[in-house]
């Protein structure tokens, strides 16, 4: 099982990073002016194409459901559609800060369940030795602070996300401003486009980048919690890919 289970492709942070914030910003703020009287529209359908097909072929390689990912799937798309129909700045500004809340709320509800997000989100049946550390567990009689450390993390995973939220508004508030309906079609477009692409790459910088040195810090308290609970040191904890 766990010879199958290390064939799952990981993510190349650095291809991600690419398809998924630097080659869109490019399209929505160089390419338009070589795609004709239609150039800004096309350049925002094929920004947001990009990432959407790379989520979904993510989805469909490794055949794994990654709820975050589906969920910046469906921003993306709603992301599309506001702009395709020329809505208010509002709407992007309540869309930017309900994804992210959306999921906190999921996260902190799923502490009330036996199957904490967090569990799901490090794929721990693939990185960690889960009979070693259940059977150190039990001997050592501590399931009950086991639970206990899941929940406290899994708890800091759902404040990540609120504080995405109060970001993401804050710097969508900062961002997207109402476009002059009396401009002409395609300076409304390239003007909505510019300001998409600036949330895109600062979103990425001012919010997603601290956000992932706290992810580091949840797991750095998961790991530090197991080995107390278990005697074990990392190199056991952690299934060793040869």
């Amino acid at each position: 099982m766990k010879e199958i289970q290390t064939k799952v492709k990981k993510e190349n942070p650095l291809v991600s990073l690419l398809i998924n914030v630097v080659i869109p910003y490019l399209i929505l703020t160089k390419l338009d002016d070589y795609l004709g009287e239609r150039g800004p529209t096309l350049a925002l359908l094929l920004a947001l194409t990009l990432p959407l097909a790379y989520g979904l072929n993510d989805y469909l390689k490794n055949s794994r459901t990654n709820y975050i990912s589906i969920f910046g799937l469906i921003n993306t798309l709603f992301t599309g559609g506001f702009a395709i129909l020329e809505l208010s700045s509002t709407w992007f500004i309540v869309k930017e800060a309900a994804f992210p809340f959306i999921l906190g709320c999921m996260v902190l509800f799923s502490s009330l369940s036996k199957k904490p997000v967090i569990k799901f989100m490090f794929n721990f049946s693939q990185i960690m030795d889960l009979d070693k550390i259940n059977s150190k567990l039990s001997e050592n009689n501590n399931e009950a602070k086991y639970e206990s450390l899941l929940l406290t993390t899994n708890n800091l995973f759902a404040l990540s996300f609120f504080i995405s939220a109060l970001l993401n508004f804050l710097l969508a508030y900062w961002v997207f401003k109402d476009i002059d309906p009396t401009l002409p079609d395609k300076l409304r477009t390239e003007a909505l486009n510019q300001q998409i692409a600036d949330m895109w790459w600062m979103g990425y910088v001012v919010i997603a980048l601290p956000l992932t040195g706290f992810l580091m810090f949840i797991l750095f308290k998961l790991i530090n919690g197991l080995k107390t609970l278990t005697g074990l040191e990392l190199e056991e904890i952690i299934i060793q890919n040869h």
